[in-house]
């Protein structure tokens, strides 16, 4: 039947780029997550009355994330090309596109960090300065914790992205299927090929979604 529907599409071709597409969304969302999470959390404590007050640091942090954060990231991509040559010694393959997917979407992510952290309830971090709590158990035990369903809601929002992303970055050469969807289906003229990369790539992002809310809804205590 899926033979009869999409003559043109190679399956074994097909497999493949999911599994690319699938590898840099993974690996750009963990590191996305991490670095995220680290360039909001300065952002927050960085912050006027918050514990390492510093307008200074707060404004680069600031200036760093606004400037990423608006680069459209197929021009993005461009301009770290250079860079993504330094670091890997080739600008094509879906590795050559983490750099840009991580740094493309890092700074995104930390606005929702920042979001999320103003969120909580100043009261309950009072309450842990007032016991003594160290800067480190405040963060590991208060400030994570608490903030985690928007954590979470937001790394959700910014997965979905990154999927988008990766069908950019194939455009380029960087694989996955907006690589396939780009060079087997619209440069062929195959619409078939491009409408089933179209499919897995909105079955993904449901997936994903359906995960996140999932994991977001066990985390909310309200």
């Amino acid at each position: 039947m899926l033979n009869e529907w999409f003559p043109n599409v190679k399956w074994d071709s097909m497999w493949e780029a999911t599994m690319e597409t699938l590898y840099m969304t993974t690996i750009s969302v963990l590191a996305t997550f991490i670095l995220g999470a680290i360039l909001g959390l300065l952002l927050f404590l960085t912050s006027k009355g918050n514990i390492w007050e510093n307008a200074v640091i707060n404004k680069i942090i600031s200036a760093f994330v606004n400037i990423f954060r608006s680069i459209p990231f197929i021009i993005l991509i461009v301009l770290l090309i250079p860079f993504t040559k330094f670091l890997l010694g080739t600008m094509i393959g879906e590795d050559a596109a983490l750099p840009a997917l991580i740094i493309g979407a890092a700074p995104f992510y930390a606005r929702m960090v920042e979001i999320g952290l103003r969120e909580i309830d100043k009261g309950v971090i009072e309450a842990a300065k007032s016991m003594g709590a160290k800067t480190s158990t405040i963060i590991w035990k208060v400030l994570l914790p608490e903030s985690m369903p928007a954590l979470v809601s937001g790394i959700t929002v910014t997965a979905i992205a990154l999927v988008g992303y990766t069908a950019m970055a194939g455009v380029i050469g960087a694989g996955g299927l907006g690589n396939l969807a780009y060079l087997e289906g619209f440069q062929r003229s195959r619409n078939d090929v491009t409408i089933m990369a179209t499919i897995i790539i909105l079955i993904i992002v449901f997936i994903i979604q359906f995960i996140g809310d999932f994991i977001t809804a066990k985390l909310d205590k309200r």
